[in-house]
């Protein structure tokens, strides 16, 4: 498959052969036992190396899985206001919205606005200025207050590192 009319092999071991015409390094590795496999196809000349390909997939795929073992989609939250909160039910709030940052998470705060609430948004945008100000330690606020519709709300991005998924998929009992 490889249309250039010379390339620059490197072997098996990483050692340059030098730039050769594409039969001949196609003759080499089969004299070899291996593929030539174009590794930098933009360079001039392209490189292209000696390797086992079924074995170079194998070890790609097994690095690509090893990796999606070990990482965490981040999740959004939402938590969700009255402009008449209580003190007692926001802090409750700020306390889990914090345990939800150091989880690794995207926090959506939103203010809801039921009849006449909404002509004192004002009070809404304080109460979400305030929530930003007792998190601040855990979270960046993303985006500033916006009102949509009858809500009015904030996104606050985690500053903590996301934590790895405990549980592996299809390993049950451990």
């Amino acid at each position: 498959m490889i249309r250039v009319p010379a390339v620059r092999v490197v072997d098996e071991e990483g050692a340059q052969l030098g730039v050769l015409p594409t039969a001949e390094a196609l003759r080499l590795a089969q004299e070899r036992g291996y593929d030539l496999v174009e590794v930098a196809p933009m360079a001039v000349p392209p490189v292209a190396r000696l390797l086992d390909y079924g074995q170079y997939k194998y070890e790609a795929a097994k690095k690509e899985k090893e990796a999606r073992r070990h990482q965490r989609s981040v999740d959004f939250k939402e938590i969700r206001l009255k402009p008449k909160i209580g003190q007692g039910d926001f802090e409750t709030k700020v306390r889990r919205a914090i345990q939800f940052l150091e989880d690794g998470d995207r926090v959506k705060v939103a203010v809801q606005f039921r009849g006449r609430e909404l002509t004192h948004a004002n009070l809404g945008r304080d109460l979400l200025t305030k929530f930003a100000e007792q998190i601040k330690d855990h979270g960046a606020v993303e985006r500033q207050p916006l009102l949509e519709g009858k809500s009015m709300s904030i996104v606050i991005a985690s500053t903590h590192k996301p934590k790895p998924s405990s549980a592996v998929p299809g390993v049950a009992g451990e």
